[in-house]
């Protein structure tokens, strides 16, 4: 099951309209774990990949009605689209089915500090020092 990926500039826009509500219009559900410093997108909500099994059900009661869900994490290579993945399946084989669009953000958070860092309209957390080391 591929999962489709969004640019970041797509989700630029979708969190720069002031007509859409983060978790009732759309959800950007940052899987980093321990990595989840140093800044995020507004309004995300963290599930950590290391979690996300135990905790996906919970996500999908919580935000079942929400019509597109973004996934990410530090490069959207690897936990992120796991984690889209599995979501997409338990969401398919419940009860509750929703058209929901599962998305994986193009870069992950690595590349939306880069482009956004200095708009606090994209940004929350920010912390400069975090991206100047090699980790």
């Amino acid at each position: 099951m591929s999962v489709e990926f969004i640019k970041p500039s797509e989700l630029v826009q979708i969190v720069k309209d002031t007509t859409q509500v983060p978790g009732k219009d759309y959800l950007v559900v940052d899987v980093r774990d321990d990595d989840y410093i140093g800044g995020n997108i507004p309004n995300s909500v963290n599930s950590p990949s290391k979690n996300f099994h135990d905790d996906v059900n919970d996500l999908i009661s919580k935000y079942n009605q929400v019509p597109r869900v973004i996934f990410t994490c530090a490069l959207s290579q690897v936990r992120g689209p796991k984690c889209a993945r599995i979501f997409k399946e338990v969401t398919e084989n419940t009860e509750t089915k929703t058209e929901q669009k599962i998305q994986v953000l193009q870069g992950g958070v690595t590349e939306w500090q880069r482009q956004n860092k200095d708009d606090p309209k994209l940004i929350e957390n920010y912390n400069p020092d975090y991206w100047e080391e090699d980790y």
